[in-house]
């Protein structure tokens, strides 16, 4: 069957001539956003199968009707292809693709790397090995073990590490000035090498053995404890048998501690999804050493394409399971091995909810040049494990849905109480104002921005309020306004942007006039604003919204969701600007960057100016003659400085 949408000549001519190779293919929309990223055995075949079958109404059938570029990539191999894809998938985010966005990078155990003494003198630190919480990129000459879920899972095992092997975790500029042991050894949690209590060769079994507890070789490690306390023992030397009887017994304690956690692995991912109401959640839990660390929730977007592009996507020719008999689970949690492992290690087992395809796990395997399984169905303690993540999962994914449906049903409360658009709740934008200042200093201006039902964070900006009467709060309002909607009410006007659907100012009718005067001047709809007013006695919950289009004041109730909503965002954007003057005011007081960035003002000068007056306030409050009279200070250069702090 023939499509009815008619694509570019230039664009089919293009896939008619794709060669019959692996590869990988994005689709572009007018604009040029990345629409789709998918990969082939056969480019020609799977590109040609979008452009000649009628897709009806579906969502993958409106996403055909947007392309109109091509852009493909050959490639050697069709696990060559599975890793371009989803590097491309994670640069691009395109609209159509199961995304995973982790924005934190993972928390590490650093063991540094021992040098060579010097002979004789104090002890160094260089010798000594230092264990350490770690995140960022990793260095060659020293050891890292992970990666953890999370930083509490690094620390505790910091705590088992110095419980039983104690080793140090100072810094080096610490271990190399300490005349006499610290706090950590009184409560014996280091063996103090910093003041010579333990040689070089002695710390470095510890070390040794501490690599091996984190490799999960704990039972190696107490048989050969054991054999050196009956051996000093022997030897009557019973302080030395004391200590080692003293180390074994706390890394028995910890082991039996973890009796419950401890299976025959010794590094393993168990790997569970939940999908729900249109949202999935991916629960990560990780077995490192043989010790259970903990989980980590993963929730991808665009999940609701899924179903559709991988019905489409689907090579009958395929040795592994067609792409139309997957489960919309499986197909979730494939996305993120392939997205997650791209960047983070590959344990050599992987225990899974859902059954998956070989071919992911080749190339896989090729990527990290060992053998990596995924196990379905687990017995024993893999079972258990795959339980716990399930469960975390499940509730993980209740948690989220219960807080986006409630956030939601915040929005459409104050679309409903404002009459704003109803017909697309997700894209309503709100974007609210607050100015603060310490007397008149450092005045500030926030905007932060709401849509999609959250508070958009990387949206957010600062003013820098200048030329006005310090504490004047109604000039730094129509200056922000006027800043912000300028170029913005040109480009709405030209059809090049859009307009927020409501504009919040935190004040009452002061700032709502200040704000209206400014949408006259630019000619903008004064339905868009309104001022949330603080109601008697100031307290929460009493607040009123006052319009600047005539309206009357609105009282949306003491328990209102849309007031919930109204308050979030005001209190947002007061601590936004909160956080932004207290920077600045500081950065002020201690004389930083407004005498640097006069020509002419150096260290010294600075430092000149600052003793003589006290701080930046003190040279603003005196005159050109009396700044003149500093040492070094020219009368054109204090006219300068006057000029610059006025």
């Amino acid at each position: 069957m023939t499509p009815t949408h008619e694509f570019d000549p230039q664009l089919l001519s293009e896939v008619a001539a794709l060669p019959p190779l692996p590869g990988v293919y994005r689709y572009f929309d007018e604009q040029g956003s990345v629409l789709y990223v998918g990969k082939a055995r056969n480019l020609k075949k799977r590109v040609t199968s979008y452009f000649q079958k009628n897709h009806g109404g579906t969502r993958i059938g409106h996403m055909i009707t947007k392309i109109v570029r091509m852009e493909t990539t050959v490639v050697r191999s069709e696990a060559e292809a599975l890793l371009l894809e989803n590097n491309l998938i994670k640069t691009l985010h395109p609209k159509y693709n199961i995304l995973f966005r982790d924005d934190k990078s993972y928390p590490y155990l650093k063991l540094t790397a021992a040098q060579p003494r010097p002979e004789g003198g104090a002890p160094s630190a260089i010798a000594f090995p230092r264990i350490a919480y770690y995140r960022g990129a990793v260095e060659k000459k020293h050891r890292y073990f992970g990666p953890y879920p999370s930083a509490w899972a690094v620390k505790d095992t910091i705590l088992l590490l110095q419980k039983v092997f104690r080793l140090r975790t100072c810094e080096d500029t610490v271990f190399n000035n300490r005349t006499r042991p610290c706090l950590l050894y009184q409560i014996k949690r280091c063996s103090a090498p910093c003041v010579g209590h333990l040689s070089a060769e002695q710390y470095a079994l510890d070390t040794a053995n501490a690599e091996r507890f984190l490799q999960g070789q704990t039972q190696e490690i107490l048989g050969e404890l054991e054999k050196k306390m009956l051996v000093h023992s022997d030897r009557l030397e019973f302080e030395q048998a004391a200590e080692l009887r003293n180390q074994m017994s706390a890394l028995s304690k910890i082991l039996h501690q973890q009796s419950m956690e401890i299976g025959g692995d010794k590094d393993v991912d168990i790997l569970a999804v939940k999908v729900q109401g249109g949202k999935a959640c991916v629960n990560l839990a990780m077995v490192r050493g043989g010790r259970h660390l903990g989980d980590r929730p993963y929730f991808p977007t665009h999940v609701e394409h899924a179903a559709d592009v991988a019905a489409l996507d689907a090579e009958p020719d395929s040795p592994a399971v067609a792409l139309k008999e997957k489960s919309l689970e499986a197909l979730v949690l494939e996305a993120f091995i392939a997205q997650h492992y791209i960047d983070v290690p590959v344990p050599p087992t992987l225990v899974v909810s859902e059954p998956v395809d070989k071919e992911l796990m080749a190339a896989l395997a090729d990527q990290t040049g060992s053998r990596v399984a995924a196990i379905h169905q687990p017995r024993e303690q893999r079972r258990v494990w795959l339980e716990m993540a399930q469960t975390n999962a499940g509730l993980q994914l209740a948690r989220l849905l219960a807080e986006q449906g409630s956030q939601q049903a915040r929005t459409r409360a104050l679309a409903e109480a404002l009459e704003l658009p109803m017909d697309n709740l997700d894209a309503l934008r709100i974007e609210c104002f607050d100015i603060s200042h310490t007397a008149g200093e450092a005045t500030q201006a926030s905007c932060v921005v709401f849509k999609e039902h959250k508070m958009q964070n990387s949206e957010y900006r600062r003013y820098n309020i200048e030329g006005i009467t310090p504490g004047d709060d109604y000039a730094a309002m129509r200056q922000v306004l006027t800043r912000r909607y300028s170029k913005l009410a040109e480009a709405a006007r030209n059809g090049e942007a859009m307009l927020p659907d409501l504009v919040l100012v935190d004040g009452g009718k002061g700032q709502v006039s200040m704000a209206r005067e400014v949408f006259v001047e630019l000619g903008l709809d004064l339905g868009l604003i309104a001022g949330v007013e603080k109601g008697e006695g100031r307290k929460v919950g009493l607040e009123e919204l006052v319009f600047a289009d005539g309206r009357e004041k609105v009282y949306l109730g003491r328990d209102s969701a849309a007031l919930m909503l109204i308050a979030q965002i005001r209190d947002e954007a007061h601590r936004f600007a909160i956080t932004g003057m207290r920077a600045k005011r500081a950065k002020v007081r201690v004389g930083g960057s407004r005498l640097e960035d006069i020509a002419g003002i150096g260290p010294k000068k600075r430092a000149s100016l600052l003793q003589r007056f006290g701080g930046v306030r003190g040279i603003a409050s005196a005159s050109v003659e009396d700044i003149a009279m500093v040492d070094g200070i020219s009368t054109e250069l204090a006219e300068e400085i006057y000029r610059a702090l006025h």
